[in-house]
């Protein structure tokens, strides 16, 4: 039907973990038709790529938090028993005060360990040997120097009583392995980074997903809403054009006639006019456009017309696509009124099948012989283009043979009304994205 490509360009961050950060040149094309241009913004609403690096208030309270609580559980531990092995009882403060300053140390330092584990992630793309290996170059040096800094403050500072052999040297806390336990510190403080790392990440693709899924549904309701109106607008041209041909049967021998076909077709195209931007109308409202068009070929036909337009009360306010039904009653007129010699007979009906509105356009010509399928017109063509448009495979546009000779043009589709897709639509608004 159209062979219109959408065509997407993607801008990737190998930076930050192969993040997607703008969406642009969007561009949907419809040859002869339509032609749609639109650039996106950038992903999450900022110029720059999310830096996951960065820390919030509630993060670094949470660091001094955690930390805080750690040297209240370490000083409890030691006051239990103020010693250290071998040594003799010690004043109560000084454990809590070792305790509270160790864990100062890390608490500053933490924030500077999860810019290690971001800036160096290993699930970026690339070597991650080289990544490792700064790592634990990194964990190396940072416990040395907290295990230094430990010993310092507790010699210089709180005179504590028990004194390191050597004195305070970062060459002596290597060589004796003075550091291993705040190595291991650091390792647990590198695989919180590493978890929060991939949270933050996680999060940021799932909102990258989201934008990006928002876009291409708005995009393709664009892309439909083209289609639909370039359908819409090739029908308009086809209507006018058999509606004058009609008139034009009559001008010699009705004047009269044709000058009232022509103030009904006035009547009929500025009805057209102001309909001309809704896809869908109420039944009430099409069943309304097609008395007029019929109030035309009852003129045409003079008087050996009679029409029924019936729907029932209860699917007045559905919701079916503009000007749908007019190709089948032309058709009809075609075959079944023009093909027959004497009075004939037109019945527009509407009813609710379950979920299914069922239209239907019968007539008491001769038929459709087996030889010409139904629906190869111009007309039945954008009808059935449309419905597919609009519902998917979720419709049905059948003929078949009438008791009593004629044919029977049904069409199915989903019964919804203005009410029941607001009510949808407040539904999906109201759920989190997808799922959450």
């Amino acid at each position: 039907m159209f062979a219109g490509v959408p065509l997407v360009r993607l801008a990737f961050d190998r930076e930050n973990g192969g993040s997607i950060v703008q969406v642009a040149d969007v561009r949907i094309s419809l040859p002869g038709e339509v032609v749609l241009n639109s650039i996106l913004p950038p992903v999450n609403g900022a110029e720059s790529p999310v830096q996951p690096w960065r820390l919030r208030r509630a993060e670094l309270i949470g660091i001094f938090a955690f930390w805080t609580f750690a040297a209240v559980l370490t000083a409890a531990n030691r006051l239990l028993d103020p010693r250290f092995p071998g040594q003799q009882p010690i004043l109560t403060s000084l454990p809590v005060a070792i305790a509270f300053f160790e864990s100062l140390i890390w608490a500053i330092l933490t924030p500077f360990v999860f810019w290690l584990t971001s800036r160096y992630s290993i699930e970026r793309p690339g070597a991650r040997v080289p990544r490792i290996a700064m790592l634990i170059a990194a964990g190396f040096v940072i416990s040395v120097l907290v295990d230094t800094v430990g010993a310092a403050f507790r010699m210089y500072v709180l005179d504590f009583p028990f004194r390191r052999a050597g004195g305070v040297s970062p060459i002596l806390s290597v060589t004796r392995l003075w550091f291993v336990n705040d190595l291991i510190t650091y390792v647990g403080v590198m695989a919180a980074g590493f978890a929060r790392d991939f949270f933050v990440r996680n999060r940021e693709r799932e909102k990258e997903t989201v934008h990006l899924h928002a876009h291409a549904a708005q995009l393709q309701a664009q892309l439909a809403e083209a289609r639909l109106e370039a359908l819409r607008m090739q029908l308009n041209p086809h209507f006018l054009f058999n509606t004058l041909h009609a008139v034009s049967a009559l001008v010699e021998r009705d004047p009269r006639g044709v000058r009232r076909m022509i103030a009904r077709l006035s009547e009929l195209l500025r009805y057209t006019l102001t309909q001309d931007k809704e896809q869908m109308i109420p039944v009430e409202k099409e069943m309304d456009f097609l008395r007029r068009y019929l109030e035309i070929m009852e003129i045409r036909f003079q008087g050996t017309l009679e029409v029924e337009i019936s729907p029932e009360p209860e699917v007045l306010d559905a919701l079916v696509p503009n000007l749908i039904l007019q190709p089948l009653v032309e058709n009809a007129v075609k075959h079944g009124v023009a093909a027959k010699v004497g009075p004939s007979r037109i019945e527009v009906g509407a009813r609710r099948e379950g979920d299914k509105l069922v239209l239907t356009v019968r007539d008491d010509g001769p038929g459709v012989p087996e030889e010409v399928k139904p629906g190869s017109g111009l007309g039945l063509r954008n009808v059935q283009a449309r419905l597919a448009e609009l519902y998917g495979d979720d419709w049905s546009l059948t003929f078949h043979s009438a008791e009593g000779g004629g044919l029977i043009a049904e069409v199915k589709l989903p019964f919804h009304t203005s009410s029941d897709l607001h009510a949808e639509l407040v539904e999906q608004v109201a759920e989190p994205a997808y799922g959450r």
